[in-house]
């Protein structure tokens, strides 16, 4: 983060990046395919941590509570990580192309969390609105509080999942 944030993204290479972690290059890309994938590592622990909390969910619990409970499951995760999520946004919001992978990786975190759902019992269409729909608010959440940390991450899903359910219900 600290070259990225000297260098820029584009500036940065996977060579001066193994120097400052006092690896070789040929360590770094033991670990990583690409530099892109040094700022989406903690996607595949998400998604874990997330599914697993789908799967682990009290039966009978409607699958947006589901998905709430697990998004605030995994909150104090992201709280002790504010200090690399912050400059991390940073970078990314600079560079479409990371961006562009941002939003590629969400979409396969929704894919994963609308399979969790299916586990689950819920029916196909009713799992990936779902989890198209609280992904929204996740990410809303996230990057809110990202850029101003005023209200804390937990007021946030709890606005964004009220403001959510509100929504559901105006429909009704």
């Amino acid at each position: 983060m600290a070259l990225f944030g000297e260098r820029g993204y584009d500036r940065t290479t996977a060579a001066a990046i193994a120097e400052r972690a006092g690896v070789t290059e040929r360590t770094f890309f033991r670990y990583f395919p690409d530099k892109r994938e040094v700022l989406f590592d903690g996607e595949v622990i998400l998604r874990t941590a997330l599914t697993a909390s789908i799967a682990a969910a009290p039966a009978g619990l409607a699958p947006l509570d589901t998905l709430f409970r697990a998004f605030r499951a995994f909150q104090p995760a992201l709280e002790d990580n504010w200090s690399y999520s912050k400059p991390r946004h940073e970078v990314i919001s600079a560079s479409p192309a990371l961006h562009e992978r941002e939003l590629a990786k969400i979409a396969a975190l929704t894919d994963a969390l609308a399979a969790a759902l299916k586990a689950r019992g819920v029916t196909d269409l009713r799992a990936v609105l779902a989890a198209r729909a609280g992904m929204a608010a996740f990410v809303h959440a996230i990057l809110s509080w990202l850029d101003d940390p005023t209200m804390g991450l937990g007021e946030r899903f709890d606005l964004a999942f009220h403001e959510m359910k509100a929504l559901l219900a105006e429909s009704g």
